[in-house]
């Protein structure tokens, strides 16, 4: 399923301007003004991870590409480094072998070295191969209902801008519609929303969504203007209670599957 080709909001801009591959949960490859950024890492091989002393995370399906395969990473984009599905052994290890890391502030802390964390509408600049940058700003994220930070930790979402680029947002871990409202309110209508979803439940508040759900995806949309829209972290876990048919069907019977890129 693929996008239009054309906004009312944000004019014609070619898919091909903004290529997004997702590899598989939250990982994606998002190649813009001449940078490769990478969300997300994780790239182990099925298994299980104990989390909090609580539960216990099985991812089931291995990643659509290596590290290795990908090649040139200019940064990384971690909403969270407290949970092995945004962050599991192989995607630490990646860390060590790219120019900079941009997280959470207490990630930041956590990772050190080439790790900077960023509080919420905090902004740096990357410089693009081909002279100007490409500003990265930090947005706010709530990983579950209002208070969610106390037990699940600080996550973050970003907001790609550049000068002649179409503005991308990565929402990460995020629960929230009035974030979303946030993001619209500074930076929409915008291009492209990552969307991380699948639905994951919390064993903490009587099962509330820890990330947006389908319906929850499609008026996110809506409040974005976005004109595409690239759902994430909404497979290869057992956590997950949608995957990309619910998707798909809440975003048809809303009638926006046009805007819909399953990458």
């Amino acid at each position: 399923m693929t996008t239009s080709s054309t906004s009312a909001t944000t004019g014609e801009i070619p898919d091909e301007q903004v290529p997004v591959s997702v590899l598989g949960g939250p990982t994606a490859l998002i190649e813009y003004g001449g940078l490769r950024l990478l969300t997300d890492p994780t790239f182990d091989a099925p298994g299980e991870y104990p989390v909090m002393g609580v539960a216990v995370l099985s991812k089931t399906a291995p990643p659509r590409a290596t590290a290795a395969e990908l090649g040139r990473i200019d940064a990384v984009l971690l909403s969270h480094d407290e949970h092995p599905d945004n962050l599991d052994r192989s995607g630490r290890e990646l860390l060590t072998d790219v120019p900079l890391v941009l997280t959470t502030p207490g990630g930041g802390t956590r990772l050190g070295g080439n790790a900077r964390g960023l509080a919420p509408w905090e902004s740096v600049e990357l410089p693009r191969p081909d002279g100007g940058a490409v500003t990265v700003t930090a947005t706010p994220a709530l990983h579950g209902p209002e208070g969610a930070e106390e037990i699940m930790g600080e996550v973050v979402g970003f907001v790609l801008t550049g000068q002649d680029l179409p503005t991308v947002y990565v929402s990460g871990d995020n629960a929230s519609l009035d974030v979303v409202r946030e993001v619209a309110e500074r930076f929409g209508p915008l291009d492209t929303a990552v969307l991380f979803l699948g639905a994951a439940r919390s064993v903490f508040w009587d099962g509330a969504l820890i990330t947006l759900d389908s319906a929850m995806a499609v008026e996110a949309a809506r409040i974005l203007g976005a004109r595409r829209v690239v759902p994430a972290h909404m497979d290869s876990w057992s956590h997950f209670t949608e995957g990309p048919e619910e998707v798909a069907a809440a975003f048809r019977a809303a009638g926006l599957d046009q805007r819909l890129y399953m990458a």
